[in-house]
This record gives C-alpha cells, structure tokens and sequence, in this order.
C-alpha cells in the first residue's frame, strides 16, 4: 500500500522535472536563434537578395565592393614618385604591384605566373581545361600623376568576380579556363612605345621592341633583365597565344568620359574602339621684325596655323557638309561620322618664339579619331587638300606628316551583347529595380583590347568615372560602381557554368 501512495508524489516530480528541461531547451534554441539574428538579417545582403520572381542571387558585397575598393586603394599607394602616383613598366613600383595582384589572384583560388615580358597571370582550369579559355586583362601601368582606377578597375573586378566563385563553390564548375592578365604596360610612358604586355600575347610586338632604350639608356630586354625576368627575341615570340586555344577577351574599364555620368547609369557595353591617326603639320613662312613689315607683305606662319586649326575644327563639327558638298564618300560613311569623329590640336611650337618677332616656323599636331577607319582617312585627305590650298594663298611653305596610324576595332557582337546583358543583370540584382536600357558606347581612348583583337574576339564593358576625367588624382569611381562592375562580371562569367 506504501507503493501506491507514493506514486503521485514521484509521477508530480517527475513530469516537474520533464518540463523544467523542456522549457529550459526551448530557452536554448529561442537564444541560439536570437544570437544569430543579426547574421540572417545581413545574409540577405551577403548572400542574396530576391527579384521580382522570386530568384536568389549572390551578391557579395564584402569581396565585390568592401574588399574590391580597399585594393584600389592599396595599389593606388603603389608607386615610384612621392606625392603622387607614377608606375611604369618594370619600375620598383610596377613590381611590388605585380607581386600583390598575383597574391590576390592566388587568395580567389587562381593559378599566378610572370611572364616572359612581366605579365602577370592567373587561370582556373575549369572542368575542361582543354576547352578554349576566356581571357579578362586590363593594364598595371599607369602615366605620370595618374588616378586609382585607370587599368587597375579591370583587373581587380576580374579578381573579385572570381573570387566570389571560388567563395560559393562554383570555380571548379567552369565550362571553361578563364585567365586574368594583368598587362605589364599600356600606357607607354617609359619606353614611348604602347601595348608592350598585350602585344606579345597576341603576337604582333616585334623582336626590335626588346632593344627600344628609355631616357636613360635602358632597354625593355635590360629593364626586364634587370627584375631577373631573361627575354629573348626567341622566347619572346614563344609568348604569343595561339588563336585556337583562346575563346575571347573582355576588358572592363573606367569610361574615361561623360556619358555614363550624364545618362545616370554606372555601366555600358562598349561598341567599338576608334581608329586613330596623328599628324605633324608644319609650316614655314618669313621670319621678321613685328614693327617693321606691313601686315598685307608679311609671310606668317602663326595666322596661317591658325586658319588651319580652326578649318579642322569646322571639318571635324560639319563633316557631312565639306565631305559630301565634293562627293568624295559614299553617305553611309559620311553619316557613321557623325557620331565618333573627334579631331584634335594638342601641341603647338613656334620658332624663334619671341614677343617682337614674326615666326619663321610654327609646327602642330593633330589627332583624328573616328570609328569609321574610311572616312577618317577622308577627313585626312579633305584636311591635307585645304591645307596646301591656304597655304599657296598665304605664300608660306606646309608639310604634313603621319606619324601614328591604328585601324579602328568593332567589338564582337556576341560578346557585346552578352556583356550587356551582364550588365542589365547585376544592376537590377543589386537595387532590385529594372535598370533600364544599358547604353552602348564608342571608345575613343586606346585599349589592351586593340592589342588582343589580333588575337581573338574582343569585348570590354565602360564603368562610370566622376566628371570624366581620366589620367589625373581627380580619376574618381565609386564603391558602388566598382561593385556594379564586379558584379557585372561574376554575372557574365555565371553564363560559362
């Protein structure tokens, strides 16, 4: 009888003690989530956001923008000058940059190697490395007093864009090998001499480069001799990729112009690359006393310069008017003018250069750039026809010569296109809002792309940079482009898994 009357009294404290732990585990798991609010509530930024259908897309913010823009910023600090930032082709600078971009490319799980020219290289394989592989390059160069971003954007988004693969698992499941170069020199300040790094790649750099000497005396096989880099006219014909095993290459770039700014939108698939020719026109008269020779006797060289600068002008405004009013283009290339053609006088020197003296001789440059490379050369012939015509007027001597010429390069379709809609992806993923109509446009500053459109089909993506300016401190982007542009490519590389 004892048993029984004590069954209550064991069943009450028993389920007292049930419950105690129950309620203490429901307190466990309710804090365990409460800890970890603050995380799922940045996960949906981290992580992804949801668009209008209801897709989940990635959006790393930490590697894209935060991670992203603190490079730009180290590799800014890179440089070969106090006070302001100047890297150029196999300086101190230009390695201790090298050498951080290749540390970066190995952290996005990259495969990194120099070249024979000083390029540097990083490469997934994929889950076919036989299979042709895209190439994503821009340049680690910069000019004298240059901006952060100029060059260094493209390369640090391709990085970035990579990373973010690698970060969510998805590198190894490339269709593809993609390769990042960072290009040793574009910009050509050392040597006077473009595209040293993406030239050798597509095969169109000759073997002279390698003795081309700087101001001092060096050459581009001494300067990469004196960074243990041995180059040979041999091995550096070796470095040429063949064009079977490259499927295309994209470079991203900051505008280095107004547009983007002015449509209010931070990215543009670029339509083609202008053709560029530069001329050196001179023109000699009759030296002379600025007090003494009657203005209807003189022979002077600087009205003459000017009249010639000021027809180019109105050349380069109205082309439809002097080219079609002699009927010397058909008006399809007359009419593709409109829209690309810029001419240029940038330097203007005069002899002897004195107050109180009429000029024996002025000499100035000019710079026609038209993605049209037909009726660039008609603008070149129209100026050069006028040009001898007003200089037989004002009885004083001309000469034009031509000292640079390079032929426009169209962008590929296919890539433009897939660029585009790159670009239209990421922006809508990270405001969650339709984009609008992203903007195609015409580059009119020279690329790495000119280079490797020898080698391959091109296609670069413009990001926007404050005011337009370019080559100075002032060479601005924001985070949020930088992201926008990052996120453009991780975009486009998701349509090569």
């Amino acid at each position: 009888m004892a048993a029984p009357n004590n069954s209550p009294i064991i069943t009450t404290h028993t389920c007292s003690f049930a419950s105690h732990a129950i309620m203490n585990k429901l307190i466990s798991i309710i804090s365990f989530f409460l800890l970890l609010s603050p995380f799922f509530a940045m996960s949906n930024t981290f992580f992804g956001a949801e668009n209008t259908e209801g897709i989940k897309y990635d959006l790393f913010p930490e590697i894209l923008k935060k991670e992203a823009v603190t490079r730009l910023n180290e590799l800014g600090k890179v440089s070969d000058a106090n006070g302001y930032l100047e890297r150029t082709f196999q300086s101190p600078a230009s390695i201790k940059a090298g050498n951080l971009l290749r540390a970066w490319m190995e952290d996005a799980g990259l495969k990194t190697w120099v070249d024979q020219m000083g390029n540097v290289h990083g490469r997934a394989e994929g889950i076919n490395p036989s299979e042709k592989a895209l190439l994503i390059g821009s340049h680690l160069d910069t000019v004298i007093d240059a901006g952060f971003f100029d060059g260094s954007l493209g390369i640090i988004c391709a990085i970035s864009a990579l990373k973010a693969l690698n970060t969510s698992g998805r590198l190894g499941k490339l269709q593809r090998p993609v390769e990042v170069i960072a290009f040793c020199d574009e910009e050509g300040v050392r040597f006077q001499s473009t595209f040293l790094g993406s030239a050798a790649i597509a095969g169109i750099l000759p073997v002279s480069a390698l003795q081309v000497h700087d101001k001092n005396g060096v050459t581009v096989q001494g300067a990469l001799r004196a960074n243990s880099i041995e180059t040979t006219e041999e091995n550096l014909l070796q470095l040429k990729y063949e064009a079977e095993s490259v499927w295309g290459y994209v470079e991203v770039h900051i505008e280095q112009g107004p547009v983007l700014e002015n449509v209010g939108l931070p990215l543009g698939s670029v339509k083609g690359i202008a053709g560029q020719t530069r001329l050196k026109v001179t023109v000699k008269g009759t030296q002379g006393h600025a007090g003494t020779v009657p203005m209807n006797m003189r022979q002077d060289p600087m009205v003459a310069a000017a009249e010639l600068i000021v027809f180019l002008e109105s050349l380069c405004k109205q082309p439809d008017y002097y080219l079609s009013y002699d009927g010397q283009c058909a008006s399809s290339t007359v009419k593709s003018l409109a829209g690309s053609l810029v001419c240029t006088v940038g330097e203007i020197s005069t002899w002897p250069s004195a107050s109180n003296v009429i000029p024996g001789q002025v000499t100035f440059t000019v710079d026609v750039r038209a993605m049209d490379d037909t009726g660039r050369e008609a603008i070149i012939y129209e100026f050069s026809n006028r040009l001898y015509h007003m200089c037989d007027r004002r009885s004083v001597f001309c000469n034009v010569e031509r000292k640079h010429d390079a032929n426009a390069v169209v962008c590929d379709p296919g890539l433009s296109t897939e660029l585009k809609s790159a670009s239209y992806a990421a922006l809508k993923r990270i405001t969650g809002e339709d984009p609008g109509d992203v903007p195609v446009l015409m580059s009119g500053a020279g690329h790495d792309a000119m280079a490797m459109s020898h080698l391959t089909n091109v296609g670069m993506l413009f990001v926007r940079c404050r005011g337009g300016i370019s080559h100075s401190p002032a060479e601005h982007v924001s985070d949020d482009d930088v992201w926008a542009a990052g996120m453009a490519v991780l975009a486009f590389l998701e349509t090569l898994l």
